[in-house]
């Protein structure tokens, strides 16, 4: 347990430093396909020979790099349709006619013939708690007594104590920021900084979760009247006065009055939709439908060629320090390559540096000719290509880390060597330590 705390924290600091940031669904796997991919490495493990991989920053860099950006490549993939052949491409797209109010992305199941149309007018947005502070002078020394202060919050019916000191000599910003870094840092749903107004200072502490559930007044409540510590600070700091009170989101929804908690929330399962504004007039509406399958069709290309292009960009930012890198570059170029004849048709240009670029409207008129279908058909060919490209990358990155080979294994008479996928993150581990 210990060892895998100790890595996850490892790994963490790799994926923020080097890496790109968050998770999808599509990061969630079944049992069977964890034990798929546990075969898998095992097969590769067999099969590989022994070797030392180098341990500088320049290799453990583009190993994690690599790795999670063909994570990322193969969730673009994974949210255009799905993974498996017959659903690559297919997601149907949903536009909002009024962006700017509502936005909207179709979550529902691409083989639906018949998803409704919805017309959606907000009355006001979910708002959060803030709670605004008394304005004291920044500069005067704090008017509380030297001692060991606490007080209480209770923030979804959980309750938290802060105890902090007031030294000699301290002002009220000294204090007040003091707090603000407590707060912000305990990560209990509240974040907290010092408001300046001329020769004043307030603490803000503004709630992160917006709405209300039924019963509940507030999102969070602040008191020391029953505190461990000495009290006091509470009522001088002024932490229990509420600026803005938390609120729902108000709406209507095809004429029927709704509400939420949250400004983003999903409709029945088909749309999942975000709020950003109120409605200025009865006639401030938004209509959330699906585009046709030829803008939805051009719209998942769209978006995979974007993710394409990210891949290749993320690698060759390692071509000139790693030239490593130049193996992936070669591949992922000559396996484009071999569909640039028939993308030329379709508007899709490929251009010097491997990467692609569309074009949107001969790409419309030929998916609406007869052509459209043999070339829906290469495109699905390209995406399936691609996607057994970065899975392998994904399942074994050292196959493009600078590494000295020890000594091949005796064909015909190897074993499975589950240990050997720990080079990945052993050569971080090492380098961490």
């Amino acid at each position: 347990m210990a060892y895998s705390a100790a890595l996850n924290t490892i790994y963490n600091h790799y994926l923020s430093a080097y890496a790109p940031k968050g998770t999808t669904r599509y990061d969630a796997h079944k049992r069977s396909e964890l034990k798929s991919i546990y075969n898998t490495i095992l097969k590769l493990n067999k099969e590989s020979p022994l070797y030392l991989p180098e341990t500088n920053d320049e290799s453990i860099q583009f190993a994690v790099s690599l790795k999670e950006n063909a994570r990322q490549l193969r969730n673009t993939i994974a949210s255009l349709g799905g993974l498996d052949r017959t659903d690559l491409l297919n997601k149907k797209t949903a536009y909002s006619s009024n962006p700017d109010l509502v936005e909207t992305s179709f979550i529902g199941d691409a083989s639906e013939k018949e998803v409704p149309s919805f017309q959606i007018s907000v009355e006001n947005l979910a708002t959060g708690q803030i709670n605004i502070g008394s304005f004291l002078p920044s500069a005067s020394l704090a008017d509380l007594p030297e001692d060991s202060y606490s007080f209480d919050v209770l923030v979804n019916d959980l309750n938290y104590e802060f105890q902090y000191n007031i030294r000699q000599g301290e002002t009220n910003r000294d204090v007040q920021e003091r707090l603000a870094r407590l707060i912000s840092g305990a990560d209990i749903g509240l974040k907290a900084d010092v408001l300046i107004e001329g020769q004043n200072s307030a603490l803000r502490l503004t709630g992160v979760s917006t709405g209300l559930k039924d019963g509940q007044d507030f999102h969070f409540v602040i008191s020391d009247d029953s505190t461990s510590k000495k009290a006091g600070s509470v009522a001088y700091f002024g932490l229990n006065t509420v600026a803005v009170s938390p609120s729902n989101a108000k709406f209507t929804l095809n004429g029927e009055p709704r509400e939420a908690s949250s400004n983003h929330f999903t409709i029945e399962k088909l749309y999942e939709v975000t709020l950003h504004a109120a409605s200025t007039s009865p006639e401030d509406t938004a209509e959330l439908s699906l585009k046709t399958d030829v803008e939805s069709l051009t719209e998942n290309i769209s978006n995979l060629i974007d993710g394409y292009n990210s891949f290749l960009a993320s690698v060759s930012n390692y071509d000139v320090d790693y030239h490593k890198s130049r193996r992936l570059l070669r591949e992922m170029n000559h396996l484009s390559s071999q569909y640039a004849q028939s993308f030329s048709e379709l508007g899709i240009s490929r251009q010097e540096d491997g990467s692609l670029s569309l074009d949107k409207n001969t790409f419309t008129q030929t998916a609406l000719s007869e052509k459209g279908f043999h070339g829906y058909d290469t495109l699905k060919d390209f995406t399936d290509s691609i996607l057994k490209k970065i899975n392998d990358v994904s399942l074994n990155p050292m196959q493009y880390v600078e590494k000295t080979i020890v000594a091949y294994k005796n064909p015909g008479h190897n074993f499975p060597a589950p240990y050997a996928a720990s080079a990945y993150s052993g050569m971080m581990f090492n380098y961490y330590c």
